[in-house]
């Protein structure tokens, strides 16, 4: 079984990384979604929260294949984490050229630190491009319709938030 796993933070899950997940599972056996606490980060949501967000979403909303999505928590290097479920590959999305930047080095340092591991980039489709975490919270914040971004568990706890 080919496993990949697609990291991030997930603050919260949007249509573009649920795009991304989506095109994983037509390459890949099983997709593990990681979701962490970055130290260099700030959080909307508890770790706990985006675990039951991400969970929600995938699986309650969309109806998609448990079987195929594992979601966990992780507090480890993500190569780390490919060696734990033995995965040879990392999904990374790319929604612009702003992102190719981090995202290459961030695949060259992986790349040094697990030769075994190689990364894949994968682009949401063009109408989930420009969706982020940060302008779902911040159209939240201001009271925004967010349904065009977001599964309706996602704007339920969003909602709840503020």
């Amino acid at each position: 079984m080919k496993t990949a796993i697609y990291p991030g933070t997930f603050d919260p899950i949007t249509f573009g990384h649920i795009d991304v997940i989506k095109k994983s599972l037509k390459i890949f056996d099983r997709v593990v979604v990681g979701t962490t606490d970055n130290i260099n980060k700030d959080y909307y949501f508890s770790i706990e929260e985006r675990l039951s967000i991400i969970n929600n979403s995938l699986f309650k909303d969309l109806k998609l294949n448990k079987k195929r999505i594992k979601v966990v928590a992780f507090d480890t290097l993500t190569i780390n984490l490919c060696k734990k479920y033995n995965a040879s590959v990392i999904i990374r999305g790319l929604r612009a050229v702003s992102d190719f930047e981090y995202e290459f080095q961030l695949a060259g340092m992986n790349k040094k630190l697990s030769s075994n591991v190689e990364t894949i980039f994968l682009m949401s489709d063009v109408e989930n491009q420009i969706i982020s975490s940060n302008f779902v919270k911040e159209i939240t914040k201001l009271n925004g319709d967010i349904n065009k971004f977001v599964t309706k568990s996602t704007v339920k706890m969003l909602k709840n938030k503020f």
